[in-house]
């Protein structure tokens, strides 16, 4: 197994490529090469690859402001039943997480939701559904890092500076109609030529152009890059359910929410009231990532779920 993964990671080139694309999902080539000190060349040859084989892929996602509001799932299936529980959530619009334990007796999503009216499916369907042992739905309260912010770690701090485009503001942060639509246009392909978002939309290509360039400026265009973590060398995929003082989870959010294994950060109702998804490149650096990250911060409680197969995620 070691040997097989060992073959699929991408090379170092390559990983540092993909981290400038978190930086920047609509990063020219020439703006690439010039700060990774790299041929023009081979950073065209690269992407090409990359996008070219689906190994990578950029999206645009909604603007923070017009998130709905979210659920976290925990399903417990009978063994063996768990990948059919699993794809009938997967094809859900309303649910985009879905991931399968590696113990294969346990599902975690995530159901966008208003938490103040009964979903028939929390607490009708799966729990009449024969393979299903128990469902615990908790709300989420606050979220530290989403997966758009997660960021490789293998770019200097001075390089991703140089690569992350700083907000200038001067519009309004509500979209209108031409907004939304350009926004959804680059929802499939977040780097979609002007002219291939305005033949999309039906609308001008210098109107479409400028619209980007607004929507850029002010930080209501997000990319997120989805590449398959194994591929960047991180092995092991997590989730972890911790218990922290309430007078404790503010800080003790925001701070794990910055570490560089963490790409999911969520503040939730119930007993566990922080929810963390982590990459990292072995079962030792979750060892050390519990014991030492998570546990000097006055968490009383935390569960460790391994994932086995990420069945739903964004941009896959």
């Amino acid at each position: 197994m070691a040997a097989s993964m060992s073959e699929d990671v991408l090379d170092h080139h390559d990983q540092r490529l993909v981290a400038a694309l978190q930086c920047d999902g609509r990063l020219t080539a020439e703006r690439a090469a010039e700060v990774l000190s790299l041929p023009l060349r081979a950073v065209h040859r690269r992407w090409a690859a990359l996008f070219g084989s689906g190994t990578v892929r950029v999206v645009a996602v909604p603007p923070r402001g017009s998130l709905p509001a979210a659920m976290t799932l925990r399903v417990k299936v009978l063994r063996g039943k768990a990948e059919v529980v699993a794809k009938a959530l997967a094809d859900r619009d309303d649910i985009p997480f879905v991931d399968l334990s590696a113990g294969g007796d346990e599902i975690g999503a995530i159901l966008l939701a208003d938490p103040g009216a009964p979903h028939r499916l929390v607490f009708r369907r799966l729990p009449a559904t024969g393979a299903v042992t128990s469902v615990d739905a908790q709300t989420i309260l606050h979220v530290f890092r989403t997966a758009d912010q997660w960021r490789h770690d293998v770019l200097t701090p001075e390089e991703a500076a140089a690569l992350t485009p700083a907000p200038t503001g001067g519009a309004s942060a509500r979209p209108d109609g031409t907004d939304r639509a350009v926004l959804a246009a680059l929802a499939e392909d977040g780097r979609a030529s002007a002219a291939a978002v305005a033949r999309a939309t039906g609308r001008p290509e210098s109107t479409v152009r400028r619209r980007i360039a607004a929507l850029r400026a002010t930080g209501l265009l997000r990319t997120h890059v989805h590449v398959d973590a194994r591929r960047l060398g991180l092995a092991v995929d997590a989730g972890l359910r911790l218990q922290v003082p309430p007078g404790d989870l503010d800080r003790v959010g925001r701070t794990l929410a910055l570490h560089p294994a963490v790409h999911g950060a969520l503040a939730t109702t119930g007993h566990t009231n922080l929810h963390l998804a982590v990459w990292l490149r072995d079962l030792p650096g979750l060892y050390r990532f519990v014991t030492r990250d998570v546990g000097a911060l006055g968490v009383t409680t935390a569960e460790t779920v391994l994932v086995g197969r990420a069945v739903k995620r964004p941009g896959s």
